[in-house]
């Protein structure tokens, strides 16, 4: 009999939330300082902050479920964006425009987003799972900064290159992808104490401590 959680669901919802939240604010960019970024750069990193406590408290296995269910929601809410864009406005409606501007998908842009994320999620958990097993359980610090400096290299690559080459010079790109991965890591940092009370505290309520020795970290495996 399968074991259930009281939390697992909760976290889940509020990962797929932050998800969706960071793609829909990203349209607008902020300037924090010297840099720019895109107003996802607030939410995002959230989402990597519940990878990890999914990943280390219930496993891989099953946070591999709730990262393909982030994807094709990410999909279906992209689709659903688009159909509403280009069905005709009402007459007395004047915001067409400003519509198309912030909710208006922008298929290079989509695709950028779901490659990235889909590749960087799954790469920060299979990190923080296989040091999971190496660390025998310890430092869990070592373990949430670790894989987030991998997911969110690979993400922050993926994003930039595949959504703006081409449109924007190669040194704007650089600095782009250098000034996003900096603060998202600074970001997990900042949010490890954070991090360490929710999981000792999910430990603790849930009863649950995964140690994914025997799971299969084919991303494409279900079950």
């Amino acid at each position: 009999m399968k074991p259930k959680f009281a939390y697992f669901s909760i976290i889940s919802s509020f990962f797929v939330a932050m998800l969706l939240i960071s793609n829909i604010v990203a349209t607008k960019l902020i300037s924090l300082g010297p840099f720019i970024f895109t107003g996802g750069i607030i939410v995002f990193p959230i989402t990597y902050i519940f990878s990890d406590i999914l990943t280390e408290v219930y496993g891989y296995a099953r946070s591999r479920k709730i990262i393909w269910t982030g994807f094709f929601s990410l999909i279906l809410m992209s689709i659903i964006l688009w159909i509403v864009n280009i069905l005709p406005p009402a007459p007395a409606w004047p915001n067409q425009d400003a519509y198309t501007t912030i909710l208006g998908t922008i298929p290079k842009i989509v695709v950028a987003s779901i490659i990235g994320y889909w590749a960087g999620e799954f790469a920060n958990s299979y990190v923080l799972a296989k040091l999971k097993i190496l660390t025998k359980g310890k430092y869990l610090w070592m373990r949430t900064i670790g894989s987030t400096i991998v997911g969110e290299g690979i993400d922050t690559l993926l994003f930039v290159f595949i959504g703006f080459a081409g449109t924007i010079p190669l040194k704007v790109l650089i600095i782009a992808v250098f000034s996003s991965y900096i603060f998202k890591v600074l970001y997990e940092i900042l949010a490890t104490p954070a991090t360490y009370k929710i999981v000792s505290f999910l430990k603790k309520k849930e009863h649950c401590d995964a140690v994914d020795k025997r799971t299969n970290f084919n991303p494409f495996k279900m079950n």
